[in-house]
């Protein structure tokens, strides 16, 4: 078998989100080539040569692919299908945006945000927001799949020595063309990359009161900042910020979880992470049912208290 992975990157710096779906691809037997579709994105394709892992990297370089545009991206990817059993991507927004359109290029079922491979042809994958995990298998001849990517270790950055291969740029769509991006810049971690993630919830009751209680304290740990998907509905911080089922999926080494009472969507996107922190009042929040560490009380009196002891 082999495997055509897709590469996350801003054209200067390969994600680690591709990391983990090198390590799944890897996992399906054969030999995985990396493919970096980008403009100017030489030393991307570079570093993918070096990740442990990947037998070939192939490098479309074209203004088409600049800003990874789905409408471009799936066609070069349907037609490179024809030397590959598999095609997988990270379960990100580039990887939820392409995948499908390649699945329907090929004329496959997608098979979503895999948590393991247990076959080349069987895979499981977290339904019911993460409730129940159902093992699939599909019997179509060339499989579309997209990672979980805090299911799977990293593959090495370092210890590869794969050989970079050109390829000829599909026509772009004439359907879609990039008008711009508004870029949120902060100076914390990348929120799906980040180590510690102090998240709060709707109990902060209002924008002022989650940025003067959840902001120092994500300071003093050198943390990222998330919230539950009703702070983000509520006004209190911005859509980027959202961890859940329909927010960011993360798995960070401490994640604390304050004033969030615990929702199924919420608990879906950060239950894999190594160490739990839950300040609530209602010492009945579902919350703490998945916390490795539970404190009841009032975290406007708490969380200064824990800040300043920091």
């Amino acid at each position: 078998m082999s495997v055509l992975v897709l590469a996350e990157h801003d054209n200067k710096d390969l994600k680690d989100a591709t990391l983990a779906a090198v390590t799944a691809a890897g996992e399906l037997g054969g030999e995985v080539h990396l493919l970096v579709a980008g403009a100017g994105s030489a030393s991307v394709a570079s570093q993918a040569a070096a990740v442990a892992g990947v037998h070939k990297v192939l490098h479309a370089d074209d203004a088409a692919y600049a800003h990874a545009l789905p409408e471009n991206l799936a066609p070069l990817i349907a037609g490179l299908m024809a030397g590959y059993d598999a095609f997988v991507a990270p379960a990100t927004s580039r990887g939820k945006n392409v995948a499908p359109r390649v699945a329907a290029h090929l004329d496959v079922a997608q098979i979503s945000d895999i948590l393991s491979v247990v076959s080349a042809d069987t895979f499981t994958r977290p339904i019911y927001a993460g409730n129940a995990i159902a093992t699939v298998k599909s019997s179509d001849a060339k499989k579309v799949i997209t990672v979980r990517g805090t299911a799977f270790a990293k593959a090495a950055t370092s210890g590869g020595s794969a050989s970079i291969e050109a390829v000829a740029a599909a026509a772009a769509s004439d359907k879609a063309s990039f008008e711009g991006a508004e870029l949120t810049a902060s100076a914390r971690p990348e929120l799906t990359a980040a180590k510690i993630i102090v998240s709060g919830g709707r109990a902060l009751g209002s924008s002022e009161k989650f940025h003067e209680y959840i902001d120092p304290l994500a300071d003093k740990l050198g943390a990222a900042v998330g919230a539950s998907r009703a702070a983000v509905d509520a006004g209190y911080a911005p859509n980027d910020y959202q961890v859940g089922q329909t927010g960011k999926i993360v798995a960070p080494e401490l994640y604390m979880a304050i004033g969030i009472s615990g929702a199924i969507q919420h608990l879906a996107g950060m239950k894999d992470s190594k160490i739990i922190v839950a300040i609530n009042k209602d010492e009945e929040a579902p919350i703490f049912q998945v916390a490795d560490l539970g404190l009841v009380g009032d975290l406007f009196s708490l969380v200064p208290e824990l800040t300043g002891k920091l």
